[in-house]
């Protein structure tokens, strides 16, 4: 039997090991000694089962891909009976939530075991999880101090004015070597004079009258040499770029740290300013790139747009900038061309302001970096997407298909779940009832025995009602009908919701959109794709004559 037991694995390291082979980085190595601890009990581990996040905090979970794919995993049913660790900190180290990923996984059926002392696991009895919560305390206690350390670690090397962070446009990172040459002692900037020319250059434009958004076009035009993007956005300068350019501190020989403050009090990374009075600066004129009166000159102009901007919008109440958009497709609508934002942009048209959806690369960083120019009134891209979801994702093949599919998650698995472990907890209870008539057997009836025989009987009635409860709605029939027309009038309800109000059809699309909706031009047209979590494909046109193209076809994925 031991043999047929199927074992999953999780594995977790909170900071990336730089410069190693992948066999021996820290979470490869949790995941080859828990395979050999799955083989010395004769479980078999599941291949696709094993879970692993590399390089992020335990005080994440929401964020954290491995540990998320390892809770889905747990339903309908999970098809493992045993997760291995190193340890219980390896599954987080913030006390309230892993206790609660720990009575999720137990009450799925599944036993959790920690190679390191070989040790299972278990909360069946109020000693059990008080000691559970004590080693989560000991872990998210261990995770505070080691982050203090490394405050402290950090302060120290910014006082020296060593590098606390990455590389910064206009520098480079030097390794400064402990004597001989054996370990790196820290890390200096040095003055890259290739970039230093491009920062200057910025200041001298700005000062001299020219925008965040000329500036960048001219940059991108002459193809000078930019940051390096962040993940998923085009190469090349942006006016987010030249903002951050123009107030960095550091060009003007002034390092300024502790800004912001990393994590929130749970651990979990939101970063948010500290108080100006724990800032600290340094002066380093050796890392001056450009000169005071240049850093003046660009913060005079900047300050009189301001004065200017200010002046204009006189007693007017400040304009209100909302989080959530109040179009439809933005943050949803990607440029095929370049992968960047398809955005609402506007112009004038007479004495109105014409709204269209565009590549906001090209609009704002120019042809050089993406040469779709092509825009369309937001109105046509929205009716376009919407005919697209209502004609091929809420149409009633594809709602039947999800029902038959919500259906057959429904069978007997989660409950048979539940009643084995409500027998499980019968178990325990009949052994303390055991151990409590031969406690009274020995000593004699204890008023303290007798009480607690009672309360262990009271809680054995109490399981039994409720294995029989489950096991009676185990072959209880289900109302498919009546499900099915709630079903339907709801699809009725969100194909209406996504015309009426633009917030409640972005949490609409927010659910059913499967990642971005790809837009690629097409002459005056666009001919745009994505997926959906329902299955198939979403696929439409818009501004495309039907005659010259027409929508791909395609069935459910079901």
């Amino acid at each position: 039997m031991a043999a047929q037991v199927k074992a999953a694995i999780y594995a977790r390291k909170s900071t990336e090991q730089a410069g190693l082979a992948d066999d021996q980085k820290s979470v490869a190595r949790q995941v080859d000694h828990a395979r050999l601890y799955a083989a010395r009990k004769g479980w078999t581990v599941d291949e696709g089962a094993v879970f692993s996040d590399d390089g992020i905090s335990g005080a994440e979970f929401a964020n954290r891909p491995g540990f998320l794919r390892l809770m889905n995993a747990l339903k309908p049913r999970p098809a493992f009976q045993v997760l291995i660790m190193s340890e219980e900190s390896r599954l987080g180290r913030e006390a309230i939530e892993t206790a609660y990923a720990l009575k999720q996984l137990v009450q799925a059926g599944v036993r959790i075991f920690f190679y390191m002392d070989d040790r299972e696991r278990t909360l069946n009895s109020p000693m059990e999880k008080v000691m559970m919560q004590l080693a989560s305390f000991a872990d998210e206690l261990e995770r505070e101090k080691a982050r203090q350390r490394t405050y402290d670690a950090m302060s120290r090397m910014a006082r020296a004015g060593h590098v606390t962070g990455g590389r910064v446009f206009g520098y480079d990172n030097i390794d400064v070597f402990t004597p001989g040459g054996t370990e790196r002692s820290h890390v200096e900037r040095r003055i890259n004079e290739a970039e230093a020319a491009v920062v200057r250059r910025i200041f001298e434009l700005c000062a001299s009258g020219t925008g965040y958004a000329r500036i960048t076009m001219r940059l991108n035009e002459e193809q000078v040499p930019s940051p390096r993007p962040q993940q998923g956005r085009p190469a090349g300068w942006g006016p987010s770029t030249v903002y951050e350019v123009l107030h960095r501190p550091l060009y003007r020989g002034q390092i300024v740290w502790n800004q912001t403050r990393k994590r929130n009090r749970w651990g979990q990374t939101a970063p948010e300013p500290r108080p100006e009075s724990e800032w600290l600066r340094l002066d380093r004129p050796d890392l001056r790139i450009v000169t005071e009166e240049a850093w003046q000159a660009a913060h005079a102009r900047l300050r009189g747009i301001r004065a200017k901007l200010a002046t204009a919008q006189g007693d007017r109440p400040a304009v209100r900038r909302d989080i959530e958009s109040k179009y439809l497709l933005s943050g949803f609508a990607r440029c095929a061309t370049c992968g960047g934002t398809l955005s609402a942009l506007s112009r004038r048209d007479g004495k109105q302001r014409a709204y269209f959806y565009g590549c906001l690369a090209h609009a704002k960083r120019g042809k050089t970096v993406c040469d779709n120019a092509l825009v369309l009134p937001i109105e046509r891209m929205d009716d376009a997407v919407l005919t697209a979801i209502a004609g091929e994702v809420l149409r009633p093949a594809v709602v039947h298909a999800v029902i038959e599919a919500v259906f057959e998650a429904m069978k007997p698995a989660s409950v048979t779940t539940s009643v084995e472990a409500l027998r499980s907890d019968l178990r325990a209870v009949d052994r303390k009832l055991g151990h409590l008539a031969d406690g009274i057997a020995t000593a004699g009836p204890v008023p303290a025995l007798i009480a607690g025989l009672k309360e262990q009987q009271d809680r054995r009635d109490g399981l039994l009602a409720a294995i029989g409860a489950a096991e009676a709605t185990e072959h209880s029939e289900v109302d498919r009908e009546a499900i099915e027309a709630k079903v339907l009038a709801q699809v009725q309800k969100w194909t209406s919701l996504l015309t009426s109000h633009v917030g409640d059809g972005r949490q609409l699309l927010r659910e059913l959109l499967d990642g971005p909706l790809r837009f690629n031009p097409e002459g005056k047209g666009y001919r745009f794709e994505g997926d959906v979590t329902t299955g198939p494909l979403i696929a439409g046109l818009v501004g495309i004559s039907p005659w010259l193209a027409s929508p791909p076809g395609f069935e459910p994925g079901f």
